[in-house]
Order: structure tokens, then sequence, then C-alpha cells
């Protein structure tokens, strides 16, 4: 039984208080588990990827179906209360909790089902990368996700989604082939291509606008579980030598290698020498999904004079979690990116010019290449768009809570300044940051921006979901 009182935000007007008496309604119309302040397990609950989006809610509920999503969704509704959802916890503009807030942490939901014969994957919203991956790598089988085995699922996929497998299948979202659905009116949906399809297009890329997704199905393909890949490092001395070598790999590659190039400064990891810790590195990771491997990654072995070559035979799923700890949870991150549709001699130029003045350890600039089967679908095919994209940039502000991050974040601000003449003009709206306005969440959807402002009014006209990158009219 609860016996206290909760003061929380509303969607309008100021906050309202709840009396424990209504707590303990909620607590008996679900089977999940209702967190306050002080509980054991709140502390835990509240961890999120970026701390600098860190935010404090007043209740978190954990629900444990669809059934206790949508009791939540009707409490709420009822006293037009303000609601987050927190899948995995790395969105880097820290949507999923809002101050003062009704969080609910699908962490509970967490359960993957492979259906090997099918070809399909269920995927619960409190899922992690690694814990698709780990089901589906037990039947030689991938699914499009993202570069973090700790990303959460359902993030990435309603923001488009993209990662090694992506030059082969497309978008995360180009693999979405049904969703169960509570929507702002408290009803379970199931939307597909047939049914509901005009929510199922809004959901392939639209963000968390249009309600709380309690089941992805995603198909899967052959991938793994052996691949071939890894990284290899060089002096940043050689930083135009090894941009041009990238620019050649990524023209010439099959769809089943993915390149992505780093500048940073190096770690202090045991394969590069003591001497190299903290000095200017360029690097060039890569996967490689399908056979004669060793013919399309010559170029990188022919460059020569590398700090470290760590490119070999390994798994799947090792690749997928090869960035977890040079990104953890619980450091600042301030990430500025662009769509490129190719890589210019200027671009490159200005792109490494930039990189090398980063200011701090974990700070890293990014190029990753995604040409090939997004390219394919026309532009409408899902809210995603941004078909014309072959490469994804950006540059990552890591510091220290505590620290000032006025000199990071002016990095990469400036740096991405740099670079967006190249732009499609497009952006990868799961990157956007907290300061990020309403015109570059428009840019992300360009001509389907409208289209999906109707699909907002019609599931959501209170705009109840309302804590993300945010869908709604200009006028």
């Amino acid at each position: 039984m609860i016996t206290s009182d909760v003061v929380i935000a509303r969607l309008e007007d100021g906050p309202v208080r709840l009396t424990s008496e209504e707590l303990d309604a909620l607590a008996a119309h679900t089977d999940g588990r209702l967190l306050l302040p002080g509980d054991a397990g709140w502390n835990n609950a509240l961890v999120v990827w970026n701390a600098l989006a860190a935010r404090t809610p007043a209740l978190i509920l954990q629900p444990s179906s669809a059934r206790d999503v949508s009791a939540a969704i009707d409490f709420a509704r009822e006293r037009d209360l303000l609601v987050s959802i927190k899948g995995g916890g790395h969105n880097v503009a820290g949507t999923s909790f809002a101050e003062r807030a009704l969080a609910l942490d699908m962490s509970r939901m967490r359960d993957v089902a492979v259906d090997p014969d099918a070809k399909l994957v269920h995927v619960g919203p409190g899922c992690l990368l690694k814990d698709v991956d780990r089901a589906t790598q037990k039947h030689g089988l991938a699914t499009v996700l993202g570069l973090m085995s700790e990303t959460g699922v359902a993030g990435l996929t309603l923001g488009g989604g993209f990662g090694y497998l992506t030059r082969r299948f497309g978008w995360a979202v180009d693999n979405l082939q049904e969703v169960e659905i509570v929507t702002a009116d408290g009803v379970v949906r199931t939307a597909n291509r047939e049914e509901n399809a005009d929510l199922f297009w809004a959901l392939r890329g639209g963000g968390g606008n249009f309600g709380v997704v309690t089941r992805f199905t995603f198909r899967v393909h052959r991938v793994g579980p052996s691949i071939t890949g890894g990284m290899a490092v060089w002096s940043a001395d050689r930083a135009d030598d090894i941009l041009s070598l990238f620019r050649e790999v990524t023209e010439s590659a099959p769809r089943e290698l993915t390149a992505i190039l780093f500048v940073g400064l190096a770690p202090a990891v045991p394969f590069l020498g003591e001497q190299w810790h903290g000095k200017p590195i360029v690097s060039m990771l890569v996967c490689h999904s399908g056979s004669n491997a060793e013919a399309h990654l010559a170029p990188i072995r022919d460059v020569g004079e590398p700090l470290a070559d760590l490119i070999g035979e390994t798994s799947y799923a090792e690749q997928q979690s090869m960035f977890d700890d040079d990104l953890p949870t619980g450091l600042n991150y301030y990430l500025k990116s662009e769509y490129l549709s190719a890589l210019s001699s200027d671009f490159l130029a200005t792109f490494g010019s930039s990189a090398l003045k980063v200011t701090s350890p974990r700070s890293e600039a990014m190029i990753v290449h995604i040409g090939g089967a997004v390219n394919e679908k026309a532009d409408d095919d899902g809210a995603v768009g941004n078909r014309d994209a072959r490469y994804v940039a950006w540059f990552d502000a890591v510091w220290q809570p505590g620290d000032s991050g006025d000199e990071h974040v002016a990095w990469a601000r400036d740096a991405w300044d740099g670079i967006r003449r190249f732009s499609t003009g497009g952006n990868y709206v799961n990157f956007q940051t907290g300061d990020d306005n309403d015109h570059r969440v428009h840019a992300t959807y360009g001509s389907n921006f409208e289209r999906l402002v109707k699909v907002k009014k019609a599931y959501d006209p209170d705009n109840a979901f309302r804590v993300n990158r945010n869908i709604r009219s200009n006028s």
C-alpha cells in the first residue's frame, strides 16, 4: 500500500497532486511495478546513457504487458498527466524521462522469440540490441539494428535505425514487419502494411510520437555467427591518406562490407603502445558479413604502417559490442550529425581538419557508410525517408559529469557547422540533441513531414506523446 501523495506534471497548466489512493488504484490495475522516489530499484531505473540528459520523473511504472501500458495511458489521460517512455535509455537527447512526469520504464518487457522458419523475430520494447543478437545468432540469423549492443531496440527502430547490416537490408524499419502499440486513447492496436497502415507508415521512422510500442516484429536474415570484422589504426599524421582510402573502399565495396571511419585520441588500450595513448589517431572499423572478405579488404591491408591491425575472423555478436567500452553509460554526450550523398575531396579535407581539433579524450568524429539497400526504395516508403543518404557523419563531444562542457560542445558545433554545406539536407532524428529546434525535426523528414503531422493528429490529437523529437504542425 502506498502511503504518500505525489506531485506530478500535467500536459497543460501546473502540476497536480496524486493521492495515495489514486496511486494504489493504478498499482491495482497493473501487474507491473510502480516505483516512487526512495523505493528499491528507483535509482537503477533512472539510469540513462547520456548523463547530460538525465531527468527525474515523479513516478516510474515498469509494465509487464500491453494491458499494463493501456491502464497507465488511461490513468494519465484521465488526469492530463505528462508521460515519458524509457526503452533502453540510450537516446542522446534524453527522451526517456521528463521532469516530474509519469515514466513508463519498459525494462520488464524484454522477451525475444525467434521463428527461424518464418524468418521473423518478435521483440519486447525493453530489449537491448544484445538481447536480440544473442537470440537470433543461435540460428545464424540477424536483423538490422545499431552499432552498440547496449542500445535499446525501441528507440533505435522508431527513429529509423542503421547499423552494420544497413547496406544489405536497409534501415531497421525496412525490416520491421509489425508492431503492437498502445495509442493515446488507451487502445491496443496491431499495425502493419495492411492493418492500421497509416500508423505503421508513421512508426517506421517517426519516433515516439504515436504511442507506446509493446511488441516489434522484424524480418531476419542469414548472417554470421562468424564474420570478418575489427579495426585498423594509424597515426593521425596519415589522416589524409586514410580518409582517401575510406572513400576508395566505400565507393567500391560490396553490400556485405560496411566501413566506419574514426578520428580521435588514442585510448589507453593494450594493443596501442603507451607512447600513443592520448595522441591523435585515425582508424577504420569494418564488418564484412559475406564471402571473399580478404579480397575486399585488400586496400586496407595494402596501405601499410598501421599502429594496430585487429581485422580478422570474429563473431557478429562481438562486432556489435565493439563500441560499448568506448562510449559507456554515465558520461556527458553532445552530438551533431548530417547525412551525406558522397565524400567529396572538399568534404574530406573539412571533416579531417575539424576532427583533429578534438578537445577531450573520449570525443570523436565518425563517418559511417550506409549506402546500398536504403537507396533502392521510394522516399515515402516509411516516414524515415532520407533515401538519398549514403553516409552519415557526426561529431560526438564526450566529457565527465561535473566538468565544464563548453569547450567540447563548441568543438562539436563548430565542426558540424563546417560540414553542413555537404549535407543532403536530412539528418538522423536519433542523433538530435535537446537543443535542436522544430526546424531540425522538420528537416529530418522533408517531404514526409506533413503526412506525419496528419497521422499525429489522427492518433494523438492532444499531443500526449510529446517527450520526444516532437511532430507538430507549423500552423
